[in-house]
């Protein structure tokens, strides 16, 4: 009987010593504690907000708003830093497509895009995509941030000090010349992570474009760049799968994918229509003065 009670208490202690152990781990999940995987949650949620509505606003897919916001879940997820650049910019183009391809639906019911313009780009913007993408194979991820920083840099200071001084002409280009910025767009696009429409704009406007127009044929030419270069970042994520986050594809985290690019999605239309609303001035300043920030917060992390 002894030693029945005592193989009781040994067993009750031991369930006391445990215990803790056990509810401690109830609260994580995937490695990482409830509570702080709750507020990353709610972090990528809001920025599919903000994510949408300037997709629809400005013709971009977002990417400078997303890329930053996924630069610090990853961060606190404790991806390496030496492919955490390449892991935001292959999620943020998965998530623009769906968020690109509604704004431009709703762009184009307004008849305000430009055909022969998204037309004379595809070709040359996925072959864009394809050279970026390759690069993003091997290139460290500071060529990354301080690609980021120089075009926000280079595009913000145009929308807010320029204004018609750096237009080139008041029609577009030729063929030869026009193909040419598609390839420019595509290229910048998969480095930055964005569907390409923050380039897309100023070349258009810098050839008389009005801000609107701009916006919808940067919308239309954002769908086949996001598409392409979310399997490119794939591809070249492939090897490092061992080095990165549960539900990874190559550089695409699923995860932020499913909680972002819904919202992001659904918000597009609403910044299509406040697109057509807003003069176009202050659209230009509103678009400089975001991407103004992003540069910033881009040149923290290289210091």
């Amino acid at each position: 009987m002894a030693d029945a009670l005592a193989g009781v208490l040994d067993s009750r202690a031991v369930s006391a010593h445990i215990a803790p152990d056990f509810f401690d781990t109830g609260r994580c999940m995937l490695g990482y504690p409830i509570d702080e995987l709750a507020w990353l949650v709610a972090l990528i949620l809001a920025g599919g907000v903000v994510t949408g509505i300037l997709a629809g606003l400005f013709g971009i897919g977002g990417g400078g708003i997303i890329v930053p916001v996924l630069y610090e879940v990853f961060g606190v997820l404790h991806v390496t830093d030496a492919l955490r650049v390449q892991l935001c910019i292959g999620t943020s183009l998965a998530i623009i497509v769906p968020t690109t391809l509604r704004s431009y639906i709703t762009h184009k019911k307004k008849g305000a895009a430009l055909p022969q313009v998204i037309r004379a780009w595809v070709v040359p913007a996925v072959l864009g995509v394809i050279v970026g993408s390759t690069i993003a194979s091997f290139a460290p991820s500071a060529v990354f941030k301080i690609a980021f920083v120089l075009f926000t840099g280079f595009i913000s200071m145009k929308m807010l000090f320029a204004g018609d001084r750096w237009n080139l002409s008041e029609t577009l280009p030729g063929r030869a010349l026009l193909s040419f910025y598609g390839f420019l767009v595509g290229l910048v696009s998969s480095l930055v992570g964005t569907s390409g429409g923050a380039v897309a704009n100023a070349i258009l406007t810098m050839y008389g474009q009005p801000m609107q127009r701009a916006v919808a044929t940067s919308a239309g030419i954002g769908v086949p760049i996001t598409i392409v270069g979310a399997l490119g970042y794939v591809v070249a994520g492939w090897p490092h799968m061992n080095e990165l986050p549960p539900l990874s594809l190559g550089y695409i985290s699923v995860i932020g994918f499913v909680l972002m690019a819904p919202v992001s999605s659904f918000t597009a239309p609403y910044g299509a229509r406040l697109a057509h609303w807003l003069p176009r001035r202050t659209l230009e300043i509103a678009f400089g003065c975001f991407l103004l920030m992003v540069s910033v917060r881009f040149i923290a992390t290289l210091v």
